[in-house]
């Protein structure tokens, strides 16, 4: 290729990626995501990117991606949160004793009672909720360092979570509750493959809605090529993730034990799948309520204001310290509903329930493109940065690699992410 021909094809790209308006770090998190998945697939002689495996994976990043929102908030606003590990095991603590002893000793009702699991989760929200406050309390209106308060809270709670169940393991838990874990609780093929449809016409949806809104302002729109493409990607990638999930059949032994709950009168010759669990269900509308908060709402400008200059947005009449009290509630919140996700999917709550969760959290924010300096971040780039962390940790089990040298790959990744993030910053200009 001559000079002349490579000059003329960089500006043709520039021009594409203009075009279609691609944000170029959730651009590079998807290629680093892809380039692991290939990588392990060939290491693994074809087995990581198998219908079970993606299942399986799926289900394991729910609870630290949901966790990953709520830390997005917190290192926005330039603070940090140890605590999320310890916390979600005191949440899952309370909700594992509240439905297994508390509920029955104090209400006569038994395990099955249909208002055990929705009592359970309740309570474990709202413990979430004033725990987070309370942190968020000292943090905003004490003027203590977020460190500190959060690094106390590890130990704090990781040991009240084994007060309160004496250092045992405690369950079974309910059935209704295991349902949120995953494998216990899945849509099945065709109520999949309604909400692919569904969240496809939505997604259509919203970008035609997007459009003529910005037409409507005079805004710049995207060619209508361009528009098609992103459109076609959108849907494909829907599609795509639940056709894969359907195609990861139920074990026949498993459909042995009550034909009729997969639609079959006799378990000989009846084939069913998972499709989407239940807890990817509960992920998306963290995700989808996260993004409207961040986008949408007076307290997500706070909270970016906050974070890109705590200064000016105090003098500009942000209460700062409630705004602490708040962001540290709803992380407490995302604790509770990660530790619903992580109780049920193990059936039981143990005492090493969310051990190191406050790392992959924080690691899962960082690699998602959260600025440590405050001020910059995204929802679904948490929860891209919580698939890589995952994705990472899974395919090195399954080649062999043993734990302290998955940790090392692991924080060698997460300075490596966060190293890239300063040289992006240096190349594009942006604080």
């Amino acid at each position: 290729m001559s000079d002349e021909t490579a000059d003329a094809v960089k500006p043709a790209k520039r021009n594409v990626f203009k075009a279609l308006e691609v944000d170029t770090r959730l651009l590079g998190m998807i290629g680093a995501f892809l380039l692991v998945c290939i990588v392990f697939n060939l290491l693994t002689e074809g087995r990581f990117l198998t219908p079970r495996n993606v299942f399986n994976l799926t289900i394991q990043t729910v609870s630290v991606a949901i966790m990953a929102t709520g830390m997005v908030f917190v290192i926005v606003t330039r603070h940090i949160d140890l605590s999320v590990g310890a916390l979600l095991a005191t949440t899952t603590a309370v909700m594992a004793m509240t439905q297994t002893q508390w509920l029955p000793q104090m209400m006569g009702l038994e395990l099955g009672h249909p208002m055990i699991p929705w009592i359970t989760i309740l309570i474990g929200l709202l413990t979430g909720a004033l725990i987070g406050a309370f942190q968020g309390y000292l943090i905003g209106y004490q003027a203590i360092p977020a460190f500190i308060v959060t690094l106390g809270g590890l130990l704090i709670w990781r040991n009240v979570a084994w007060h309160l169940t004496d250092g045992q393991t405690i369950g079974p838990l309910n059935e209704t509750y295991l349902l949120f874990g995953g494998i216990n609780g899945t849509l099945g093929v065709f109520w999949s493959w309604a909400v692919g449809l569904a969240a496809s016409v939505a997604a259509l949806f919203a970008l035609v809605q997007g459009r003529r809104t910005k037409m409507g302002h005079g805004f710049t729109v995207k060619p209508a090529w361009a528009e098609a493409l992103v459109a076609v990607f959108i849907v494909g990638a829907i599609l795509g993730f639940v056709a894969i999930l359907n195609a990861y059949e139920v074990p026949e032994r498993v459909v042995a034990r009550d034909p009729a709950l997969y639609g079959c009168a006799e378990a000989e010759g009846c084939v069913a799948a998972y499709g989407i669990p239940y807890s990817v269900l509960l992920l998306i509308a963290v995700a989808i309520v996260m993004t409207v908060v961040a986008q949408r709402t007076r307290l997500g400008r706070y909270i970016f204001a906050t974070g890109g200059n705590p200064d000016a947005a105090e003098l500009s009449g942000i209460n700062t310290k409630l705004l602490t009290v708040k962001v540290f509630a709803i992380v407490g919140v995302l604790c509770a509903l990660g530790g619903i996700v992580a109780s049920a999917r193990l059936g039981y709550h143990t005492n090493d329930i969310g051990i190191l969760d406050e790392l992959r959290v924080i690691a899962a924010a960082v690699i998602g493109g959260t600025a440590l300096s405050g001020g910059i971040g995204t929802i679904y780039g948490a929860i891209i940065g919580a698939l890589i962390m995952q994705s990472l940790q899974s395919g090195m089990a399954m080649v062999g690699v043993d734990a302290p040298y998955q940790n090392i790959v692991v924080g060698t990744v997460l300075v490596l992410a966060v190293w890239i993030d300063i040289q992006y910053r240096k190349y594009t200009g942006a604080k």
